[in-house]
Parts: structure tokens; C-alpha cells; sequence
């Protein structure tokens, strides 16, 4: 058996699953920022960790701008400055313009480039797939925190299980 025929037989999910599998979490991450009350969205913190707000910022930050970097090239720091001008709504249009973002540069990354080299942000080294993996990871990780505000502030979020495949299957 050559090496190609492995390596295809050892592909556990494709590009657009993967893709879609993404786009389901931050359909789920868009959920759970219009559940905050639009003042706690940008004041509220438990322990000293960052607001909503804050917390959407980097969000916004590394998706867009990594998946850019990925495609472009380039090797800009990571920038957090959005300006929502106190507008939880403000927020939203950034994260649904984002989406588009990655929609469109998704679309540019050949499979045979998964397991490139690369250096996001000037700072942070992995294959392609390594970087993206953690983008979805971090976008858990502060959804997560998300999930104990809206608890703390006796909100009942959306279920995390309850997400939006891209594919018509829910759940």
C-alpha cells in the first residue's frame, strides 16, 4: 500500500466537516452572546475574569484574522481593539461578518496544506490543523466562562450540546 492510499484511508474527517463542525460552535457562541442583557454583556465579571465583552473581542480576533494569516500569509500580532461602542447588536454584526470571513477563506485552504508549517499572530507555531483546532478550542474555553455568567446572572443558556451543523442535523 503506498502512502497516499494511507494517508487517505486515515482521514477521519474532511475539510467542510471540519468546517462545519466550527461554524456550529460559533453558531452556538452567537447564541450565547445574545443571551446576555445587553448591560451585563460589557460589565459583568466573576473573579476577576474578563467581561463578555471582553471575551468576544478575542474571539473575534483570532478567527477572522487567524484564518487570514492561514491564507494570506502574514504574521501581524493579535489585536483585540473592537470597537462596540456599547452595543451588544454592534457585537453581533462584528461576529456575523467574521463568519462570513471564514466562510469565504475556508474555501482557499487545499486539503495538501492541513499539515503545513505555520506561525500565527508572529508568535504561535503549529501545522495548519493545530492552529485551528485551538481557535475552536479557545472559542469553547471562553464560551464556557460565558455559560457560569449567564448561570450567575440566573439565565439559562442554550444547551451545549445544542448546535447547528451547517448540514441540517441539529443536535
Amino acid at each position: 500500500m503506498n502512502t497516499a492510499t494511507q494517508t487517505k484511508q486515515a482521514q477521519v474527517v474532511t475539510s467542510e466537516e471540519l468546517f462545519k463542525h466550527w461554524m456550529g460552535h460559533r453558531t452556538l457562541t452567537r447564541r450565547i452572546i445574545e443571551a446576555f442583557p445587553e448591560k451585563d454583556f460589557f460589565n459583568f465579571s466573576i473573579g476577576g475574569m474578563r467581561t463578555p465583552a471582553a471575551l468576544t473581542s478575542e474571539l473575534l480576533a483570532i478567527a477572522g484574522p487567524g484564518l487570514r494569516q492561514i491564507v494570506e500569509g502574514g504574521s501581524e500580532a493579535l489585536s483585540e481593539k473592537f470597537e462596540f461602542n456599547n452595543s451588544k447588536a454592534k457585537a453581533l454584526e462584528f461576529w456575523d461578518k467574521a463568519d462570513k470571513e471564514v466562510a469565504t477563506l475556508w474555501s482557499k485552504i487545499s486539503n495538501e496544506r492541513f499539515h503545513e508549517r505555520i506561525v500565527t499572530f508572529g508568535q504561535y507555531e503549529g501545522s495548519i490543523w493545530s492552529s485551528i483546532f485551538y481557535f475552536i478550542d479557545n472559542e469553547i474555553h471562553h464560551r464556557g466562562q460565558m455559560y457560569v455568567y449567564l448561570r450567575a446572572l440566573g439565565i439559562e443558556p442554550p444547551a451545549f450540546w445544542d448546535r447547528d451543523f451547517g448540514d441540517g442535523r441539529e443536535k
